[in-house]
């Protein structure tokens, strides 16, 4: 099977670099994606779109053999769930980790300061999101800061696209890791709007119990989720 990787903001396609090889041990063609711009601290960001993510993440679908599985990390998952929306009919079936599909009209992410067309990773602590970085020691919490490449502004506020219904026949995987499954179908019931997408969907919870990064702290137990999704069955 094909399945695309798509990382979350602020990395690279590196970032799945002990997931991968996880998967193609079982004989999937595994392909993580470095999103436009997201190269490396220097390069060029200005100008970069939603859209553009979104394109990369479709183009990747298209150039799959067959059928493709798409997994993403965190805010990732906005963008692949717009290329979702893009390319029902290629999606056998997406896992979305430590995120959730943005809704039409909705933006990735709000609220972080930007500078100069950028925003940086934020101090994860600081703003009381402990439970992000709680299986990160102290070396590996210092790596992640500083490889973290700046991800453009526009990526986390432009408004999502979403036109084609056939998007809710595409099953979905949640992963649920700082949070948990209960939590996640808890705020589907009570129709929050930043999971509203999920509403409508087909979709199988999987906790997966740590914090807001597995494919860095517990690789092997993601790539035995997106293993299962593998094996689950796609479009209905």
């Amino acid at each position: 099977m094909d399945i695309v990787l798509v990382p979350g903001l602020w990395l690279p396609g590196s970032s799945w670099d002990r997931v991968t090889p996880l998967l193609e041990e079982h004989g999937h063609r595994v392909r993580a994606l470095t999103l436009p711009g997201m190269e490396s601290k220097d390069a060029d960001r200005s100008g970069t779109t939603l859209a553009d993510h979104v394109a990369a993440v479709v183009a990747a679908v298209d150039e799959a053999d067959g059928p493709v599985l798409l997994v993403a990390h965190s805010a990732g998952s906005g963008i692949a769930h717009a290329a979702v929306d893009a390319r029902p009919d290629r999606v056998m079936r997406a896992v979305y980790v430590g995120g959730f599909p943005s809704a039409d009209g909705g933006s990735l992410l709000t609220g972080l300061p930007e500078q100069d067309g950028e925003v940086t990773m934020p101090d994860w602590a600081a703003m009381g999101e402990e439970a992000n970085i709680v299986d990160l020691d102290d070396a590996a919490l210092d790596r992640l800061y500083a490889d973290a490449i700046p991800a453009p502004a526009a990526v986390l506020t432009d408004a999502v696209r979403l036109r084609d219904e056939r998007r809710f026949a595409v099953p979905i995987t949640a992963v649920c890791p700082e949070y948990t499954a209960a939590d996640l179908r808890t705020w589907v019931d009570s129709g929050d709007e930043a999971v509203s997408e999920l509403a409508r969907a087909k979709v199988e919870y999987v906790d997966l119990p740590g914090g807001h990064w597995p494919q860095l702290t517990q690789p092997e137990k993601l790539a035995q989720v997106i293993l299962d999704a593998a094996g689950r069955p796609g479009r209905r």
